[in-house]
């Protein structure tokens, strides 16, 4: 039976110990030839016969920072059309000879969007920035270079937060094997480090004497080298030396490993170049997926529609915050003023004078606000309305537009996950509130609840700096109304589909407020909300104030028409006029 002593027969077991050794030497070892990594392997993810290898060597434990494929987000691991060009590499042994740490290695198959980078990173941080950042450290996880001072210099433009926040993103969305990787490097450099050796040893045996020359070495690490560094060719055609210590069973896995990579990157490259002709006579493949069909491509009209709507400016144009509050405080304060005259001087029309004398009048002009908003949806498809609309219908902190306080109201530019959330909820709300209140009162609180709750918005922005974000859509109007209502009925029961059963009387007003100002709140304050829950804010108090004078003016209506009786038991139950109303119907 062989037994070796050297290096290579307590190797698997120092893997991680060397690389702390590893720092200190890294840049002090001399060229060694590249030999073949273990754990090779072609998918994505360790197989199982490496983790139980690792098991048994006590290298998989409950720390390992590993998950199965199916807690992997789909946006990490995507189904590739040419799975040998773009897969993502996260083995050691799979390292290009082009690596570079100041480039680093992709860590998905396309680069995180705009808004991912914005939901993960802030305003601060700029997409390529971002991208760049998130391929260096994911090459240093491969590479096993993570905790290595020589190669810093490539990150030091990022703040340690942002180093954080990167790295916690590919450690829970990328599966990379850092202590193997770290251990394999090691290895490397301990191979290294005794070639070395016995190149000085050779050296001083020969009485060569040319020690400089000794000292110039051009380093093997990939990460280290330059662009003209590099081995020449008489170097690469050399035989690697044999170990003094015989061959040990690493060498023979990693032989076998090596072998059988290879054969898999012979068939990946079969398989590449069958697709790529099946792509060419246009027959999908059998990995083609719907998400890959090519995006259609703008019209050149468009393009010149786009062109002629957006705006040439590079920057938000420098101007102090009063000059871009003032404009839309002074139109709110003037639409505010009018709505008001207009909810005391309406005069209901009689029902032969009304438009659609068979339909309810709530039900008439909530539908002539559905239909508005659905209008000016359709208008955004339109290319030749652009311009107005971003003019007029959008709210941009950069270049405000007092008009715009109100044309945001009635906007909306995506149909699912906003104008098809918000309408349900306005004609429910919105029918309701016209019902008690009339149809002045109730577009008035639906016209300042959103106008007044964008300017919340646009102060808000402002005075942050935020000039990059802009806002529209009906939300903080419909806020408005819902909280008008509740507040009108603060101390009454509510029942959701029957719920809570008799004899309770359900959810009071009051905490339906509470329940919505809260979740406002609460993201108010979160790093990943979306949505404009300022202006939402700002239509519920306005809402609120509206709510306690429509509930003033009611009950001076019915104090003026000489409801004696309905007062004094009022004055003698405690209760307020809507409670005795409906007790009484």
């Amino acid at each position: 039976m062989n037994c070796s002593l050297g290096v290579n027969a307590f190797r698997p077991g120092v893997q991680v110990a060397a690389h702390h050794f590893s720092k200190a030497c890294s840049r002090l070892l001399v060229a060694a030839a590249p030999t073949t990594r273990c754990f090779s392997s072609a998918t994505l993810l360790p197989s199982m016969a490496q983790n139980q290898w690792l098991a048994k060597r006590g290298r998989l434990s409950s720390s390992t920072p590993f998950s199965g494929p199916s807690s992997i987000p789909r946006i990490a691991a995507r189904t590739l059309k040419f799975a040998a060009r773009n897969r993502v590499i996260i083995h050691y042994v799979d390292l290009p000879p082009n690596y570079k740490d100041e480039e680093g290695l992709p860590f998905r198959v396309d680069d995180l969007a705009a808004g991912e980078v914005l939901q993960l990173f802030g305003p601060q941080m700029t997409t390529p920035a971002a991208n760049r950042l998130l391929r260096i450290l994911h090459g240093r996880r491969v590479a096993g270079t993570l905790d290595d001072p020589v190669l810093k210099v490539n990150t030091a433009g990022y703040t340690p937060k942002e180093r954080r926040i990167a790295l916690d993103y590919l450690r829970k969305n990328v599966y990379v094997d850092e202590v193997v990787n770290a251990g394999l490097r090691a290895e490397d450099e301990l191979a290294a480090l005794e070639k070395q050796q016995q190149e000085d040893a050779q050296a001083q045996a020969e009485g060569e004497d040319n020690v400089t020359k000794q000292l110039g070495y051009k380093s093997r690490f990939k990460m280290y080298q330059d662009d003209a560094e590099g081995l020449e060719e008489s170097e690469q055609k050399k035989p690697e030396p044999r170990s003094v210590y015989g061959k040990s069973a690493f060498d023979a896995i990693r032989a076998r490993n090596e072998a059988i990579w290879k054969e898999k990157l012979r068939k990946q490259e079969q398989e590449r170049k069958k697709l790529e002709e099946e792509y060419k006579n246009g027959k999908a493949g059998p990995l083609a997926k719907a998400d890959d069909t090519p995006k259609r491509e703008v019209s050149a009209k468009r393009k010149e529609w786009e062109e002629w709507a957006m705006s040439d400016l590079k920057e938000p144009p420098k101007m102090p915050a009063w000059k871009r509050l003032l404009p839309a405080t002074v139109f709110v304060a003037l639409l505010v003023a009018g709505f008001l005259t207009y909810s005391q001087l309406y005069v209901a029309p009689s029902r032969e004078n009304r438009l659609w004398p068979d339909c309810p009048p709530a039900a008439a002009t909530v539908a002539v606000l559905i239909g508005a908003n659905v209008l000016i949806w359709f208008l955004w498809k339109v290319p030749i309305m652009w311009k107005p609309l971003l003019r007029y219908f959008l709210i941009s902190p950069a270049t405000p537009n007092a008009f715009s306080m109100l044309g945001a109201v009635f906007s909306h530019q995506v149909v699912w996950g906003h104008l098809i959330v918000n309408m349900p909820f306005l004609w429910f709300f919105g029918t309701r509130l016209h019902d008690e209140v009339g149809r002045a009162d109730f577009l008035t609180t639906y016209i300042l609840s959103g106008s007044v709750g964008f300017l919340t918005s646009l102060f808000w922005l402002v005075l942050k700096g935020n000039f990059h974000m802009t806002t529209l859509g009906a939300s903080g109007a419909i806020y408005g109304i819902s909280a008008a209502y509740f507040w009108m009925h603060r101390f009454e029961g509510f029942k959701i589909f029957g719920l809570p059963p008799d004899p309770y009387t359900g959810v009071q007003g009051l905490a339906f407020i509470g329940l919505f100002g809260g979740l406002n709140i609460w993201g108010l304050f979160s790093k990943n909300h979306t949505m404009d829950v300022v202006s939402h804010l700002g239509g519920m108090l306005v809402g609120i104030i509206a709510g306690h004078l429509m509930e003033q003016k009611k009950k001076a209506r019915l104090q003026g028409a000489g409801n004696t009786q309905l007062n004094l038991k009022d004055q003698k139950t405690g209760s307020g006029v809507l409670d005795t109303m409906l007790e009484k119907n």
